[in-house]
């Protein structure tokens, strides 16, 4: 049996990490009951988290003692740690006073010193607390049980060379059996020796599980895909039988564009939906603003704005419908086919026939894209679009923000779908400072 020691950051991220150890010990030192405490009054998803945390270990404190230890209904025991070991390093402190993460590392070592033959980790998001660790030589690892590693992330499409039998049997409209170990809704780019450099783009049907080449390209509002790429995602945004959507690419590959112009034709143009939801998680890229004036409306323009450049971009390329410079994206919101909402009020809601498009989902925790997806009602479409290498939450980072989860997780369900956009066509500088910078 192993005696793991959890960081504040650890509950933080996953409230329920203390139910995810198998039969071994948890230890939870004084300190970071303390810290928890002092989040639990946020109305964050940090406070959230952190009054999570206190039910589930108040529920585990009926059981007995949590400094004796009581047992998990799912194997191992919990444990409160109040005994540390001095490791206050004051010969590099303005006090004598341990901190709070010193006093963490504590915990690891006093059960080190005192249970010689027991394995003893530490369990920490912070990297510099691991670092801490190193130099004291106490195990300590990242957690990693939402973990995803990115080079490994299911792309939702694949280069594949078929035989000339295969290719004549798509071209002609056919379908074919998916090759081994493909997803529902993967895409194909495929090849064929006797058809030189030509392609053909496929799919796996979500309904029969064959693969089947797509229909003609389409573009959506006046946008038109610039990339095979683009031309995939449309396909997923304008599929009805596909009801979650994630588009990750870097910026520039025209995720979000297409994502805003696919929603506007099938609410505008084609009716199937009640209206399009936009929503983006505030989360400041460098030094905040601080409060802003103003009615909620104003309060969130500043974070909407990109959605409103996308929009006001698609207004151009429709210019002839809608007279160059004459209509703004206020129109969309007067007519009832476009609302704006911060995520922050979505917990509780059901929301039923809307197209619904969450931008940046990269800044979002597992626990975040859950509530959000939780909330679709019937006949709903969610769009998630983001960059997991370019996150703002200083909790989460590319192998662990909310998008890379989900992606592995929903892969093969046949009500989703995946693209990844690798190409920027925004501009040749942008693509540029994408690739160099």
């Amino acid at each position: 049996m192993k005696t793991f020691v959890l960081d504040t950051t650890v509950l933080i991220h996953d409230p329920m990490a203390i139910y995810k150890f198998k039969d071994n010990e948890i230890l939870i030192p004084l300190v970071v009951i303390e810290e928890i405490d002092k989040f639990k009054r946020d109305q964050s998803e940090v406070g959230r988290n952190a009054r999570m945390i206190s039910r589930f270990l108040d529920k585990e404190r009926s059981k007995g003692r949590l400094s004796d230890g009581v047992p998990l209904d799912e194997g191992g025991t919990l444990r409160a740690a109040l005994v540390s070991a001095d490791i206050s390093l004051r010969a590099n402190t303005k006090n004598s006073s341990m901190s709070n993460d010193n006093w963490i590392l504590g915990v690891a070592v006093h059960h080190m010193q005192n249970n010689p033959d027991s394995s003893c980790i530490l369990v920490t998001k912070d990297v510099n607390l691991r670092i801490k660790a190193d130099a004291l030589r106490v195990p300590a690892e990242d957690y990693s049980n939402d973990k995803v590693e990115l080079n490994e992330l299911y792309t939702g499409s694949e280069e594949l060379e078929v035989d000339a039998q295969t290719w004549a049997a798509l071209s002609e409209g056919g379908s074919v059996e998916k090759p081994e170990d493909a997803s529902l809704n993967q895409f194909f780019i495929l090849s064929c020796p006797d058809h030189g450099d030509n392609t053909l783009a496929a799919r796996i049907d979500p309904q029969t599980g064959r693969m089947a080449a797509l229909p003609p390209e389409r573009d959506v509002w006046g946008v038109k895909p610039l990339n095979i790429e683009q031309r995939l995602a449309i396909e997923l945004l304008l599929d009805q039988r596909i009801q979650l959507v994630s588009l990750v690419g870097k910026a520039g590959t025209g995720k979000t564009l297409i994502a805003l112009a696919a929603g506007l034709q099938i609410v505008v143009d084609e009716n199937k939906f009640h209206r399009l939801m936009v929503s983006r998680p505030i989360h400041p890229m460098g030094r905040d603003l601080g409060y802003l004036p103003g009615d909620i409306d104003e309060k969130i323009r500043p974070w909407m704005q990109p959605i409103f450049d996308n929009l006001e971009y698609i207004l151009h390329c429709n210019s002839e419908d809608f007279g160059k410079g004459q209509v703004t994206y206020e129109y969309f919101i007067d007519k009832g086919w476009m609302v704006v909402e911060p995520l922050t009020y979505m917990r509780g809601r059901s929301i039923p026939n809307q197209y619904m498009l969450v931008d940046e989902a990269q800044n979002l925790t597992p626990h975040e894209i859950k509530s959000i997806i939780t909330r679709a009602g019937h006949g709903t479409k969610i769009v998630l679009t983001g960059d997991p290498n370019q996150i703002d939450h200083p909790f989460l980072d590319a192998s662990t923000n909310g998008l890379s989860y989900l992606v592995n997780r929903f892969r093969n369900n046949p009500l989703y779908g995946h693209v990844t956009l690798t190409r920027g066509e925004r501009s040749p500088l942008a693509e540029a400072a994408s690739n160099l910078l």
